[in-house]
């Protein structure tokens, strides 16, 4: 049976793909000022990408911009990720300090999703953060992005499945096409998974302007979120999320 993941009331898994969208402000100011910006929006989930935020190597002031950007988002699902550097993230990062940034923040109450990544930690170290975030109700991606290439179709389910196996509640994985035989390697791994392996939502993408079909028609394969852009974009592809959101309601038919 589907799993549906439910975070706030929001039914991640089930009808049109939820619409994710990033603030990515380097100061307070920045991010504020991102944060007013998404009155201006249509979406359903708010990622902070504290790689970008220039004293992500203080956790008090991490915590604090926190706290403000949780309280501003009331009811919002939000989602909170440091994206290493070889991941095509802002910078690097040591496995003991990317572990122990992700525990602290988990143990804020302040999030409702942590990103992990598959490749940054040992199993076992992904393993335990998953298992004290259940514990504090807070969701679990496990993500995995490819800048370089696309992995074949068999691949990109192998490292779905195992995310599912260590107990994330949303296995993402972004791959970059060099062809459109890349972007259909996507959407065919995502339609098996969907078809196959329904124990989890899962979320992807081809990333760029050749894999722009992906986040517009991922929904039809079985990808339940996709990623548009707010003040400023994450990722090359994303789209504003306004134009994201009308091109959905066109291809569900809502």
């Amino acid at each position: 049976m589907k799993k549906i993941l439910n975070i706030k009331g929001l039914k991640i898994g089930e009808g049109i793909p939820k619409i994710a969208v990033p603030i990515v402000g380097v100061s307070k100011e920045e991010l504020l000022e991102e944060i007013q910006y998404l009155k201006k929006i249509k979406f359903d989930i708010v990622e902070w990408r504290i790689d970008y935020f220039e004293n992500v190597d203080n956790l008090n002031k991490v915590k604090e911009m926190l706290s403000i950007i949780s309280d501003s988002l009331k009811d919002t699902p939000f989602i909170v990720t440091f994206r290493t550097l070889k991941e095509g993230g802002e910078r690097d990062i040591s496995k003991r300090s990317y572990e122990n940034l992700l525990k602290e923040l988990i143990k804020t109450n302040k999030i409702d999703i942590v990103d992990i990544e598959l490749f940054a930690l040992e199993d076992k170290a992904i393993s335990n953060l998953i298992d004290i975030a259940h514990q504090l109700n807070v969701a679990v991606i496990i993500s995995n992005h490819d800048f370089d290439k696309t992995p074949p179709k068999n691949e990109i389910i192998k490292r779905l499945v195992k995310m599912q196996k260590l107990g994330a509640d949303l296995p993402k994985i972004a791959a970059m096409p060099k062809n459109s035989e890349d972007v259909i390697e996507i959407l065919c791994a995502t339609n098996e998974m969907a078809t196959r392996h329904d124990e989890t939502p899962v979320i992807t993408m081809s990333m760029g302007k050749l894999g722009l079909i992906s986040r517009l028609s991922g929904g039809t394969f079985g990808s339940a979120v996709t990623f548009g852009a707010a003040k400023a974009i994450s990722a090359p592809g994303q789209i504003q999320a306004n134009e994201l959101y009308e091109i959905l309601k066109i291809i569900e038919n809502k």
